[in-house]
């Protein structure tokens, strides 16, 4: 296709994994956004890969810090990081700060959580991450929660009493409603709940792959027929074998579009822009980290030792490009991959964010 098309990555990340420090983080349980390196190369990358804007995960998801202190603190840490990255980044709390980030050449940080655990019990303090610019909430993360059920929990765990509070509060405030890591039956009942559309960030088909943090087809149409986005991440969980290729993207992009329609599917790739350099000294990493999410019982079914959560063959700077492509050649016309590449993102948040 002529031109280069706005690039949304609904769940991603800012982080060269690469700088020491970063590879320290890989290595922790539950890293802190300190920890990561936004340094020159990430900011290089990013710029050179086409993207527009992204939506990073912040505060509390697992693990024993304090969800609620530790969310703001976060909160600090990425607005100090923006302003320090001024000419490169751009906090975005409204879609006109994405369009803004494109005629600049900036990338646009959406702040998004990845679970509601620091709401406590406490739905006033959705106002207070709405007024300091987050814009995206997933209800749960792998594990069950006050709200409902994560992935890991069992599939018919409901969304409870408190989870649809936190739904209304998420409307009023116009957040988004993200359900990517909820358990089907959770997932279900948040969607007919919610008087705004919700979305699914990040996630595969499980028509396809058949693992829990794949989405069944009910759980897609019903986000979709209520005027919601899907993403489709670039994660092992699109092969049975664990070992998923550029290839099953775009299969299981091809099965969402034809499900949910072509103007509520996008991507969220779950990872960086920058690539891992040397990827035998990762792996040997790897099977640790897994062995401790294991443990700790917080990862998700798929995940393995020999299982990279990326797509080896898309991935760093070129990752974006290739998808069109393959998109491309599987026949897909401009104006659609067009709105599986950002727009459809877009679309979606002037539904919910200018509610």
């Amino acid at each position: 296709m002529t031109g280069t098309p706005m690039i949304i990555n609904a769940l991603g990340q800012l982080d060269n994994p690469n700088a020491p420090q970063s590879m320290e983080a890989a290595a922790d349980l539950n890293p802190t956004s300190e920890q990561f390196s936004i340094d020159a190369r990430t900011l290089a990358d990013a710029r050179a890969s086409g993207l527009t804007a992204v939506n990073i995960t912040l505060g509390y998801v697992m693990g024993d810090l304090p969800p609620y202190e530790h969310t703001l603190h976060e909160i600090d840490v990425w607005d100090a990081i923006v302003t320090r990255h001024t000419n490169d980044l751009l906090k975005v709390t409204t879609v006109a700060d994405i369009r803004t980030a494109r005629r600049d050449g900036r990338i646009g940080v959406v702040y998004g959580f990845q679970n509601a655990v620091a709401v406590g019990d406490d739905v006033g303090r959705i106002a207070t991450f709405a007024q300091r610019g987050v814009r995206v909430v997933q209800l749960a993360y792998n594990q069950a929660n006050r709200l409902g059920g994560g992935s890991a929990a069992p599939a018919t765990t409901r969304l409870s009493s408190f989870g649809r509070e936190v739904i209304d509060a998420l409307n009023d405030h116009h957040l988004m409603v993200d359900l990517s890591h909820s358990g089907e039956q959770t997932c279900l009942d948040a969607v007919v709940h919610s008087r705004v559309p919700v979305s699914i960030n990040h996630t595969g088909c499980r028509a396809l792959t058949d693992l829990p943090r794949n989405k069944s087809d009910e759980e897609l149409r019903l986000v979709a027929s209520r005027g919601g986005f899907v993403g489709i991440y670039f994660m092992p969980f699109l092969n049975p074998t664990g070992h998923a290729r550029a290839a099953d993207v775009v299969e299981h992009i091809v099965h969402a579009v034809d499900v949910c329609g072509e103007d509520h599917v996008g991507i969220g790739t779950d990872g960086p822009v920058t690539a891992i350099d040397d990827l035998d000294a990762y792996r040997a990493r790897l099977a640790e980290h897994v062995a401790q999410r294991q443990e700790a019982g917080v990862s998700a079914a798929g995940e393995r030792a020999d299982t990279l959560p990326f797509v080896v063959d898309l991935r760093g700077v070129d990752q974006f490009r290739e998808l069109i492509r393959l998109l491309e050649q599987r026949g897909y016309s401009a104006g659609r991959i067009e709105k599986i590449m950002g727009r459809n993102f877009v679309d979606y948040a002037e539904r919910v964010w200018a509610a």
